[in-house]
């Protein structure tokens, strides 16, 4: 089966047990998954090993440049035991939280958060599976335990999540677990790694530390699911490579009402910083045991392509769902219904002056500008770092962009990119050689004709890789 013609809207796929297998991952890549997710939250280190090697067979077989994200659980807070696994809770109900574990009852339940005794405060709501039970801090003795009282009743089971919107939490980023799994994917070759719970710029730039210090290539996408990284949305989108707006939790920590505004704010900022951005969780979730999505999915998934995010994801949809191959070709019919009315004409970045890379992105946005006064049919560049690739990217031009370059796994990197499509190139001789190749290989490969106009963009003197400075409208002989 041939890899469908994808749109410029990404999609990525979380891998689980209904899509783990070889047979499996390839009819999704076929499909049109340009991304893979693990979800480290879930699995044994040797069962996300098998599917990063799926991955890299099929990227090598098929010359797919298909991405690998590996996404770190981070500190998920978590109630324990549950006798019986149902304890009901009524409106007015006073509980107790204790941080030693013991089965719980309406006496005590243990929570798995050590430090939320010192770090809570009277008054403040503590949120229960998903949002669905609501509590508010009584007292607290500062040491090992909290007195509660029930807001919004329900069933209570073992091992539910729990999600402070008030609270400063004092826990890292990197929990004891994500050390672990960390120390495990810098052993693979995954091209992006998620951050869970980010609240400051600082989390993104010491796990860039780490990747540094290891010589891992990976880029670090931070996801947005707390108030804190709401607080300091700026300073955290321009330390980071990606951003994933993680919808579950942003939703449970964050008034519900505020959600559809905040994402399309969030996709504004990324664009404007020339950074990937990536629409998660509930987009086709009623297709985890359904054959077609509900009409207000659809239009979720619509939305966000109309908002200009590069990629949308599935989570359950394709890790545990029934229909995992069939949930993506949906996905895929709406984007490609969607971009038919997309447009960013007025919303586009400009180059600023305060910027260190300014001319670079004079250069990048023209390149753009011009592709659409001349009717260019592509955008042609050459990228080490992917630099060029997300800024023209960002611009979000009406015509192909064709990115070359000679690291192999900037490829994959770039995949998650709006409109990016890539090749391998390693010769980059002198620049009008390069140039001459570059537009060859395409026309070899059927994606430009003869007399197409292209825009050309490159640094010069090639040899010395600086970042774009030259762009050439050329006439495809």
């Amino acid at each position: 089966m041939k890899r469908v013609d994808h749109q410029n809207t990404k999609i990525v796929a979380t891998v689980g047990p209904a899509s783990s297998s070889y047979e499996n991952l390839l009819a999704l890549a076929n499909a049109g998954v340009d991304c893979f997710r693990l979800n480290f939250s879930h699995g044994k280190h040797s069962d996300h090993k098998k599917v990063v090697d799926h991955i890299v067979y099929i990227n090598e077989k098929y010359n797919y440049h298909i991405s690998i994200l590996a996404d770190l659980q981070g500190p998920k807070l978590r109630v324990g035991k549950i006798k019986d696994d149902e304890l009901m809770l009524e409106k007015g109900d006073i509980l107790t939280f204790v941080n030693k574990e013991c089965i719980g009852t309406m006496e005590k339940i243990y929570m798995s958060y050590q430090q939320f005794p010192q770090d809570v405060k009277v008054g403040e709501k503590v949120m229960i599976d998903d949002g669905k039970l609501m509590l508010e801090v009584v007292s607290s003795n500062k040491k090992d335990e909290v007195k509660l009282k029930v807001l919004f009743g329900g069933k209570l089971s073992s091992n539910k999540g729990v999600n402070l919107p008030n609270t400063k939490i004092s826990l890292p980023s990197l929990t004891e677990k994500d050390e672990i799994d960390l120390a495990y994917i810098l052993t693979l070759p995954v091209h992006w790694i998620a951050l869970s719970f980010v609240r400051s710029a600082k989390d993104i730039k010491d796990l860039q530390a780490r990747l540094k210090a290891a010589n891992h290539p990976a880029k670090v996408m931070a996801k947005i699911e707390k108030p804190e990284a709401i607080e300091r949305l700026n300073k955290i989108i321009k330390a980071s490579n990606g951003i994933m707006v993680a919808r579950g939790d942003l939703g449970v920590e964050m008034p519900i009402e505020k959600l559809p505004l905040l994402q399309k704010d969030i996709i504004k900022r990324c664009i404007q910083w020339a950074r990937p951005v990536i629409v998660a969780t509930h987009m086709m979730d009623s297709m985890i045991n359904q054959p077609i999505p509900t009409r207000a999915e659809i239009t979720d998934v619509a939305n966000a392509v109309l908002d200009g995010a590069d990629a949308v994801m599935l989570s359950g949809e394709t890790s545990v769902g029934v229909h995992p191959v069939k949930v993506v070709e949906a996905m895929n019919r709406i984007i490609e219904e969607a971009e038919k009315e997309y447009s960013i004409k007025g919303k586009r970045p400009k180059p600023t002056t305060k910027s260190r890379t300014f001319l670079s992105d004079a250069v990048c946005f023209n390149a753009a500008k011009t592709a659409e006064e001349v009717d260019a049919k592509a955008i042609i560049g050459m990228t080490s770092s992917g630099y060029t690739a997300f800024k023209v990217s960002s611009f979000r031009p009406d015509c192909e962009i064709f990115m070359f370059s000679e690291q192999s796994h900037m490829l994959s990197t770039l995949n998650l990119a709006w409109g990016v499509k890539c090749f391998y190139y390693d010769k980059f001789t002198t620049t009008d050689e390069t140039i001459s190749d570059v537009n060859e290989i395409l026309k070899n490969a059927g994606v430009i004709d003869e007399g197409d106009v292209v825009i050309n963009t490159g640094s010069m003197p090639l040899e010395r890789r600086h970042r774009t400075n030259m762009l050439k409208v050329t006439v495809v002989e």
